[in-house]
């Protein structure tokens, strides 16, 4: 199964979705993660050499794509047009992360516009969803009127990701309170993707 995650809009969580589906998707069979950003992130995340699964830039993926039946490609933040056919087309799914912040919204579905006028397999994640707020709520409703398939559970606004992050390591590896609701967020969506 080959998954990118993209967006038109940099912040919105691509690389920490990205990094937490492969490590869900390594407990049902190998999973490779290319880091297509130019930014790098999960190759960055990587670097402390304690993720469950391999990570390699896209260059460097060529010679070891066919070892791994399960693949996630954290794409660049705003792909051309062009870019978006190709993700179509070499993807069984595109997940497109987004905040409920309306400027990140309005980014998505100008995505959601691009990608349904190539007949794309995707689905939105709503991600950074703070619970003290009802801006999670409005965002899902947003889409749910929007008709867009979307995931039924969102991501959590924690802390915990970056700190995960700085460490090198998934939520569930980090010690933390939080750290069990925010890897059963991405548990959940992985169960969606592949139960």
């Amino acid at each position: 199964m080959i998954i990118s995650i993209t967006a038109l809009k940099g912040g919105v969580g691509k690389t920490t979705t990205s990094i937490h589906l492969a490590a869900y998707l390594q407990e049902k069979a190998p999973t490779l993660l290319i880091d297509a950003d130019r930014n790098r992130s999960a190759l960055i995340w990587s670097r402390e050499d304690k993720l469950p699964f391999h990570v390699a830039s896209q260059a460097g993926s060529t010679s070891i794509i066919r070892k791994y039946p399960h693949i996630i490609v954290d794409t660049r933040a705003r792909p051309e047009p062009e870019e978006f056919k190709d993700l179509a087309d070499g993807s069984d799914l595109l997940i497109v992360p987004t905040t409920p912040n309306h400027l990140d919204l309005d980014a998505t579905f100008k995505a959601v516009e691009q990608l349904q006028a190539l007949n794309a397999n995707f689905k939105v994640l709503l991600t950074k969803v703070d619970g003290r707020t009802k801006s999670g709520q409005e965002a899902r409703k947003r889409l749910k009127e929007a008709n867009l398939p979307r995931f039924k559970k969102s991501i959590p606004l924690l802390v915990v990701f970056e700190k995960a992050s700085q460490r090198g390591v998934i939520t569930r590896d980090y010690p933390d309170p939080r750290s069990k609701m925010a890897w059963s967020a991405y548990e959940a969506v992985g169960k969606e993707i592949l139960p």
